[in-house]
């Protein structure tokens, strides 16, 4: 313990064991427990503060998050409330859900087509796909829907429709042109 402060951690640790272990010998375990326990939090928010703040956000803000409520309430009407008080009286009363409860809509997977050729999907993904060894570049790929094959790899500085039209040129000459299914 060779800094000033190491020896007064020493010393305040001391101090509070002693004085833990004095008040369990005078009460038990009981003597341990806060004595703030079951108390109202001085932090708390006063319930008709709340209340008003919430009739704000209902009538003017039901649409905000609880970020943008609480700033408009802090700037505008001068209720001086945290953001995550506001996320939890706006939880409360059901004008914010967490994300994580919130769910989508369940879509149901589209079946795949029953011919090679019938749709292809055609995305672009920028990226460093040479790393250091040359420049930034976009990797146009067509993907078959029935088998889920890659029918067309291109590479290109740009995605553009001209980049696009290139690719196409590549995957008729090697696939054919596009099939389309007969309509009866």
């Amino acid at each position: 313990m060779n800094s000033p402060h190491a020896k007064w951690a020493s010393v305040w640790v001391y101090v509070l064991a002693s004085r833990l272990l004095r008040a369990y010998e005078q009460g038990g375990e009981v003597a341990l427990r806060s004595k703030k326990r079951g108390c109202p939090s001085a932090r708390r928010v006063q319930p008709g503060r709340a209340a008003e703040a919430m009739a704000l956000v209902r009538d003017k803000y039901w649409d905000f998050g609880p970020t943008l409520a609480c700033e408009k309430l802090r700037e505008i009407h001068g209720h001086n409330l945290s953001v995550e008080t506001v996320r939890a009286l706006m939880t409360r009363s059901g004008l914010w859900s967490p994300k994580k409860k919130r769910r989508g809509a369940v879509q149901q997977p589209r079946p795949r087509r029953e011919s090679f050729g019938e749709l292809i999907q055609i995305d672009g993904s920028d990226h460093e796909w040479f790393e250091t060894r040359g420049e930034r570049c976009w990797l146009l790929v067509f993907i078959d829907d029935a088998t889920g094959r890659l029918t067309q790899l291109h590479f290109t500085k740009s995605e553009n429709t001209f980049s696009y039209f290139d690719a196409l040129e590549g995957h008729i000459k090697e696939h054919g042109k596009l099939r389309f299914p007969s309509v009866s």
